[in-house]
């Protein structure tokens, strides 16, 4: 399989998919230079004016809840219905999920036009399904990745999502297969929007590969080992987050099949 993931990273190179983010201020630039570094080309738009074009002519959209507000929202309902009609696939990242009732209601109006992928921690997809009641701290995971299992399953067979929980395991899911990544560095979670990155990546990755459960595997792993290799040089967070970026760019071949941590079950 690692020669599958390896292909879809080279795919993405070769192909630069253009990816339509709908993301959060906090996290747009960071966003926009993780999709170039991995060699996509990314676009940062929510105006309603144009957001139907910009769809027309992504790749892949991504739809990122970070931020919310009633203006956001609007552009966010208008660009997911419009790539689930026209068949364009589309990744939601839930964040901070269960934390308000706003949050919750554009999110189950969301579910409506069926994410092709759905990316978030164990607690904001526990939220998502409504499967559990759990305390959303902000955004960050107050639940085990496993715990959230139950859930993404059925995230999967209501909505026909792939579904990855991120967390110190990531578990990717569909309606056949699980996969495990270990790939990580727990330093990594003192850089805020990496996460909000893996959805970016995730859709790229998507955009290009008739498996998506697979590319979305790839896409987790290959960040995962950047974030390993670039703590090993990095003296904090924000060397981390610059050193994250360059090997994302830079990895190479040997690097990535020495590292990646994948099992199936």
């Amino acid at each position: 399989m690692e020669n599958n993931l390896w292909n879809y990273i080279q795919s993405v190179k070769n192909q630069s998919p253009l990816v339509h983010n709908i993301t959060n201020f906090v996290v747009m630039n960071n966003t926009a230079n993780a999709l170039l570094a991995v060699g996509a080309s990314p676009i940062m738009s929510h105006a309603k004016s144009e957001i139907k074009d910009m769809v027309s002519i992504s790749n892949a959209v991504v739809i990122n809840i970070g931020t919310l507000d009633e203006y956001w929202s609007d552009s966010m309902l208008i660009v997911a219905e419009e790539a689930h009609q026209t068949k364009k696939m589309w990744v939601l990242d839930p964040v901070g999920a269960g934390a308000t009732a706003f949050r919750d209601e554009i999110l189950s109006k969301l579910l409506e036009f069926k994410p092709t992928v759905i990316r978030g921690n164990a607690s904001e997809i526990i939220a998502l399904a409504k499967a559990n009641k759990t305390i959303t701290k902000g955004v960050d995971s107050t639940a085990e990745s496993n715990e959230a299992i139950t859930a993404a399953k059925y995230l999967v067979e209501n909505f026909q999502s792939v579904v990855c929980i991120s967390g110190a395991t990531d578990i990717i899911i569909d309606d056949k297969e699980m996969y495990f990544v270990e790939n990580g560095h727990p330093l990594m979670t003192k850089v805020t929007g990496l996460g909000c990155s893996a959805s970016a990546i995730v859709g790229a990755f998507a955009s290009i590969a008739e498996n998506k459960t697979e590319s979305t595997v790839a896409a987790m792993v290959l960040l995962g080992i950047a974030g390993e290799l670039a703590e090993k040089i990095s003296a904090g967070p924000g060397s981390l987050q610059m050193n994250i970026l360059d090997k994302l760019y830079n990895i190479s071949e040997q690097e990535f099949f020495e590292n990646v941590k994948v099992s199936k079950k």
